[in-house]
């Protein structure tokens, strides 16, 4: 039989294999998220997510000095805030002493060259547990983005490199924008979660900052699974308002919105490779079912080969260790 192409040259070894590999993954896509509780040698295993933890503040500080060693070079922050400290009005959110605030100061100057994103959401501070301030019942849109941009301007007096709110709020790109510029902040960033769906798999990361809404659903912010060409117009409105950096979440379920945003805009695309996704290749490794580092490499492949720049994930030190860099 006589082939004019025989496409399997291309696959018959390793090194082949990765010479034409047109994805490949380095330590330089990974964004690193972290927990952080108040306290002092506190190192907490997330339950629902095993081999990950909510750290206080002097381990956090140690973690990131050997993410850095890693090649590591982004971190984004999450604050488990006290019971007494939440309100309806995001008072902690904004103070300029709170949790997030220290840990920003406290990072830059344990390694200053360490990108630091910030959450920007007002639910790990809310008595409802809702990324909204809440009147009768209901998520107001307005008065939530005043303390959003607050909150982000105070995240950027403490150092903070990129602001990322992922409240799903009408118009808050547009106004933090405008505050950090007003407030003179005009070298940091936004990471906007643009296109962030109402998804089942967001449980494990609400187990770790005990942030779940305590009424009702965040369906009236967050986006509907079932829309695609909602997430393209949510993401070019972010970017037409200042967004630097946009953001998919979640990533796996969602890897046709990844590449339908990729193609729509011109700024870097992240995506967020959320706990859920996390939690299920973590229990299936244990059951025996599939093989851990593969599945990892796999999936992290797949939401780069989707469009994704930036990738946030919990396996991010994994990755790096499997990858041999």
């Amino acid at each position: 039989m006589f082939l004019q192409r025989r496409n399997r040259i291309l696959r018959q070894s390793p090194a082949i294999r990765s010479l034409v590999a047109e994805t490949q993954l380095t330590p330089n896509d990974f964004i690193v998220p972290l927990f952080i509780d108040e306290g002092e040698n506190v190192h907490s295993e997330i339950a629902s997510m095993p081999n990950y933890y909510r750290n206080s503040l002097d381990i956090t500080v140690k973690e990131v000095k050997e993410l850095w060693s890693m090649g590591l070079k982004s971190v984004l922050l999450f604050v488990k805030a006290k019971d007494e400290t939440k309100d309806n009005k995001g008072t902690e959110a904004i103070n300029p002493n709170g949790l997030m605030q220290r840990s920003i100061r406290a990072i830059k100057d344990a390694c200053p060259d360490m990108l630091v994103m910030t959450d920007v959401a007002l639910d790990p501070f809310s008595s409802y547990g809702h990324d909204g301030i809440v009147e009768n019942g209901e998520i107001v849109n307005d008065a939530t983005v005043e303390v959003l941009a607050q909150m982000s301007v105070s995240h950027a007096e403490a150092g903070a490199d990129f602001v990322a709110p992922s409240d799903m709020m009408d118009g808050r790109i547009a106004a933090i924008r405008q505050a950090l510029e007003q407030s003179n902040f005009s070298k940091v960033g936004i990471m906007a979660y643009s296109a962030k769906y109402a998804s089942c798999f967001y449980g494990p990361f609400r187990d770790a900052l005990d942030s779940a809404p305590g009424f009702g659903d965040k369906k009236t912010y967050q986006m509907d699974y079932a829309n695609r060409l909602e997430a393209v117009k949510e993401t070019i409105m972010d970017v037409e308002e200042g967004a630097d950096i946009v953001m998919v979440k979640p990533a796996l379920s969602y890897l046709d919105i990844i590449r339908e945003v990729k193609n729509a805009v011109d700024v870097p695309v992240s995506c967020y490779n959320i706990s859920g996704e996390y939690a299920m290749i973590k229990a299936a490794a244990k059951m025996g079912w599939i093989n851990e580092e593969k599945a990892i490499i796999e999936t992290l492949t797949s939401m780069k080969r989707a469009g994704a720049d930036l990738i946030a994930t919990y396996f991010a030190k994994d990755a790096v260790r499997i990858l041999g860099h």
